[in-house]
């Protein structure tokens, strides 16, 4: 029978794509492990508070009353170890919502304080690092960062001598972003937590979880963070998700969240679901599932990167706290080779070859190979890149392992051939 390897034009990649199941066994073991803890977690919060199929009903207008809404609000809750939920359509972008959680938790003379080092490129401007009149630096929010350790790890010692009296958000930025060091764990977040509230118990933990959810066997909130925050476009919405964002945490702060959005005195009473609900709730259920595809994914093109010669971080045998994966190519013709290969074998837009170009919220060119049933969606298979050296790609996402390992084998073979 004829296989999709047979179109591998490389013989030395053909090889490694046959022999990688050896490799990747133990990795994969672990990754279905905290699949099946996860999915578990869901289930339970799908029946903890009763869902049926009235709840997967949408609502118009103002929203008011919308019983699903307000039940998928408390299954986040419940499923990452929160005190309450806010899950919305209305949140446009994973950036929009950690916006509104920042404007909403700081005032002027209060003091972010960012320990992961400076955040994402698309923060730069709604905290003003990049400035702009309507950041939070522009309202008297002072802001501060401190870099990781050459390790890629927390610096606990720098971040308490750090720590000042208007201190009041600490900022944690799970995955990389557009860098190069590693993803922060849960059990490092635990740690952050014990450590700083000995220093000033009143301080808020803020952790932006995108690419994060479902990654480990537990959430940030179940060790302590009073804010969380994500976008439903990556991990939680299962794939299924065409727009918004979540919130979850401590009731109160959770409460000014969701008036950031809306209006004070409205919060989460408002916010028509329309017809997400039933894309919510099941993108929700299939998240782990998904997940853990977008994990074995990115593993297995890290394993195909390092055997071709190429860094890679994750290594494929590394544990992983996030779906992202990176490889480094040191030439811009590989990059781009590398990225037009995934869009070339990606559902949707398979014949059209992306490029670099301008993008705003972004330093430099960037190129997106994205061939997506969803803009934008980084649940599904997905490789990006700023075009500056080492010239290195961002991978996420997959809906099934099975595309994930087809589409970054023919990237590959694409780069490896000249094609």
């Amino acid at each position: 029978m004829h296989s999709w390897i047979d179109d591998i034009e490389n013989y030395k990649l053909r090889f490694l794509i046959r022999d990688s199941h050896h490799y990747l066994k133990e990795t994969f073991e672990i990754i279905e492990e905290n699949l099946e803890t996860n999915q578990y977690k869901v289930l339970k919060g799908f029946q903890q508070h009763k869902i049926t199929e009235n709840h997967l009903i949408g609502t118009t207008g103002y929203g008011y009353g919308d019983l699903g809404r307000d039940a998928l609000d408390n299954v986040y809750a419940s499923v990452f170890g929160a005190e309450k939920g806010f899950v919305r359509s209305q949140f446009v972008s994973g950036t929009h919502c950690l916006s509104c959680c920042l404007n909403a938790l700081l005032d002027g003379g209060d003091e972010l304080l960012y320990v992961t080092g400076d955040p994402y490129d698309t923060l730069e401007k709604v905290i003003g690092i990049t400035p702009h009149n309507n950041s939070l630096i522009s309202r008297g929010v002072e802001y501060n960062s401190v870099p990781l350790t050459g390790n890629g790890k927390l610096d606990f010692e720098s971040i308490g001598n750090a720590i000042k009296p208007n201190t009041k958000v600490i900022g944690v930025q799970r995955s990389k972003g557009y860098s190069l060091r590693g993803s922060i764990a849960i059990a490092e977040i635990e740690a952050l937590v014990r450590y700083v509230k000995r220093i000033k118990d009143d301080l808020i933990i803020f952790v932006d979880n995108c690419y994060g959810e479902f990654v480990e066997s537990r959430e940030p909130a179940d060790v302590g963070a009073d804010v969380v925050a994500g976008s439903l476009t990556k991990n939680p919405g299962g794939g299924l998700a065409k727009t918004g964002g979540y919130v979850v945490g401590k009731g109160k702060l959770v409460d000014k969240v969701a008036e950031s959005l809306t209006a004070p005195g409205l919060g989460a009473d408002v916010g028509a679901s329309l017809q997400n609900n039933l894309d919510f709730f099941q993108g929700f259920f299939k998240s782990p599932q998904v997940t853990a595809d977008s994990l074995k994914t990115a593993a297995f093109a890290s394993f195909l990167a390092q055997k071709l010669g190429f860094d890679a971080e994750p290594s494929y045998a590394d544990y992983r706290y996030d779906i992202v994966q990176t490889i480094t190519f040191e030439d811009k013709e590989k990059l781009l080779a590398f990225c037009q290969g995934i869009q070339r074998h990606s559902p949707i837009n398979s014949f059209v070859e992306p490029v670099p170009d301008d993008l705003p919220g972004y330093h430099d060119p960037v190129i997106m190979a994205a061939g997506t049933f969803i803009q934008g969606s980084s649940i599904e298979l997905s490789a990006d890149a700023p075009i500056r050296p080492p010239y290195t790609v961002f991978i996420q996402g997959s809906l099934s392992y099975e595309h994930g390992r087809i589409a970054t084998s023919m990237a590959f073979d694409a780069l490896l051939e000249g094609k």
